[in-house]
Parts: C-alpha cells; structure tokens; sequence
C-alpha cells in the first residue's frame, strides 16, 4: 500500500461525520517532493468535503502548535496516540533544570516523551534527546511515578528496550527526517494540520525503526533459579522452537501486516510481537504446544461472526498484548481468512 493510499483510507476511517452531515475525504493531491528524505518538507495532504453533489476543499492550517492543542491531546492521549498519560510539564530537577512536555507510558509499556515544536526556530528533536537520556538514567524515578499514577502491575511491566520520543510540530524539514534516520533512538516525526475548527489530522511523516537497548530484568529464563522453570517462555524462544510450518506461517503474516502501509513499525517484545502505527493493530504469540499462531486484534467482537475455533471475544479474557479479538492461525487457509480482521484493525489503529 503506497503512502498516498494509506492516508486516503485514514481520514475516510478516521474524519467521515456522520449520515446527516458533509461527509470528509482525503486525498493526496501535489507533486512527491523531489529527494529521497523519510519526510518532505510542505505537506502533501488535501481534505475535500462532499456535500449534495459538490466538493468543497478544507483549507488547512499548519502553525506552531498552542497549548490548547496539547491539552486537547493530553485529555485525549490514549485515544489519539495509544499513550497512557503520567505527567504533564514534568520537572526533571534543579540540576538538569529542564520540563518534558508530556510524559507518558504506551500500551507495550515503552516509556513515552512527548515534545510540541511552539516556534518556527525551536529544535524540537535536540530537545526531546535532552529528555530522553535524562530518562534512561532516572529510570527509578519513572518506575515510581508509574507506580504511583497506574499500580505495581504496570510498574513492573515497564519495557526499557526500546523508549519512544514524539515530536509533534505543524510540519518538518528534510533535515529533520535525515537526523532521526541517523540517531540510534526510536524517534516519531508527526505532523499535525488544523481544518476549521472541528479538525485535526496527525500525520505520521517517517518509519522510525526500533533500536532495541539492553533492558534490565527482562531476561527471565537467564535468571530463573537452577532447576525451576520460568512461568512463561519468551516469543523469541518460542519463534526459535517453532516447527518449520509455524514458522513459515510466521513469516508470512509479519510480511502481509508490514506491507499494510509504509507507517507499520514492528517491535519485539518479552511474550510477544506488536505491530503498530501509533498504536498497535495486532500482537502476535507463537504457542508451541499447539503449533498455533495467536493474534489479537483491535475492534468490537460483537461487529463480527466469532467462528469457535478461529475467533473468540477476549474482553474479559486475560492475555499478552492488546485486542479484544483473538485469531487463532492453525492452516494456511485460517491465515487467509483472517486478512480481512487484520485490514480492519489496521485501519482503525
């Protein structure tokens, strides 16, 4: 799926109103900019509203972005960008003197900075690292504050791995989409656009690819007492001890989900594997006991045809990962079938 097209399928899934009023659509009108930069410099991006028979095009405003507008997404953080909001204006102390605009914990338990580019000369990014090493190294001070905010549960499940930094600024420039590419941090470059006063367009404007770090007390089985068996194997275990078929159907699910769209980022983790756009549309466990693949996906169970054996409700159900519906992939055929499932969560994620 081309970048274009994934845009057009975000903002009819994302910005159509409903049947009484004008419906909204995007679509990608303008020339590809000439460089070969993750991120072009003037967005590309049009919203056209349809109305008895005509269309009328949105204009759309690209400023630095105002306080309200971080408000508006802190009140609505979960939603927006899959974050769990911790804190905001957080002071870092009187020594490093600094204050992290949002700070945060995602849905796979990855820290989250969060930093608004208010200037046209301000460097969003430089500020953001600033943050983010000054998290890696007061990293009991994040546990706690989670611990606090959200329960022992969430504060012992906190993934150090691979910590996120969100930028988000009306737009970017090539050099910005260039520096990230070279700088050994998982950095999100988003966009935002206002249209009117009802509208706002986040815009994902590069493939961030995880560097994973070393994480403390994540290696279970390497610290689990001689003789007594870890509660639960890690994916990457369970991958590597998969039967030549589980693997094999593995790896051609990971291929149709990252070829979802060219905003799909993948990330490893301690029982499974997510894939994400801002926020996860599928975990995926390997169980070797059955030679299954299990994948939960977002969206209402109650929407679709549960099929025993293949699709099951798991809202109240306890499992890895996030999703109310799980996939259970036995055959080439389920594997095939689910395509649809996974179409829809992506689209909704």
């Amino acid at each position: 799926m081309s970048r274009s097209s994934y845009r057009s399928t975000q903002a009819r899934a994302c910005l159509d109103r409903l049947d009484h009023e004008p419906a909204v659509w995007q679509d990608n009108a303008g020339k590809e900019a000439e460089h070969d930069c993750p991120c072009t410099t003037v967005s590309d991006i049009k919203l056209f509203r349809v109305w008895n028979g005509q269309v009328e095009p949105l204009p759309g405003t690209s400023v630095a972005v105002e306080r309200s507008l971080q408000a508006l997404i802190e009140r609505h953080l979960e939603i927006m960008l899959g974050v769990c909001l911790l804190e905001t204006e957080y002071r870092t102390g009187k020594s490093h003197g600094g204050r992290i605009d949002t700070l945060g914990i995602d849905e796979n338990g990855s820290p989250v900075i969060i930093e608004y580019k208010r200037a046209i000369n301000e460097n969003v990014i430089n500020q953001g690292l600033f943050y983010l090493d000054w998290l890696l190294d007061h990293k009991g001070e994040f546990k706690l504050l989670v611990l606090e905010r959200l329960g022992k549960e969430r504060a012992g499940a906190i993934d150090w791995s691979s910590p996120r930094l969100m930028c988000i600024a009306g737009d970017f420039t090539k050099y910005d989409g260039h520096a990230v590419a070279q700088i050994n941090r998982h950095i999100e470059l988003i966009r935002y656009r206002r249209y009117g006063e009802d509208l706002v367009l986040f815009d994902l404007v590069n493939s961030p690819v995880d560097q994973v770090l070393e994480a403390e007390g994540d290696d279970e089985v390497a610290k689990a007492p001689r003789g007594k068996a870890p509660s639960y194997r890690t994916v990457v275990e369970n991958l590597r001890d998969a039967t030549p078929c589980q693997r094999d159907r593995f790896e051609a699910l990971k291929a149709f989900l990252l070829a979802l769209g060219d905003d799909v980022q993948s990330k490893t983790l301690k029982y499974y594997f997510a894939f994400r756009r801002l926020k996860n549309f599928a975990c995926v466990e390997i169980r070797n006991q059955t030679e299954n693949i299990v994948v939960y996906v977002k969206g209402d169970p109650d929407n679709i045809a549960l099929e025993p054996g293949f699709t099951r409700d798991v809202r109240k159900i306890g499992h890895f990962g996030t999703g109310d519906i799980e996939i259970t992939l036995r055959t080439e055929e389920d594997f095939e079938r689910s395509k649809p499932l996974l179409v829809k969560s992506y689209e909704a994620s």
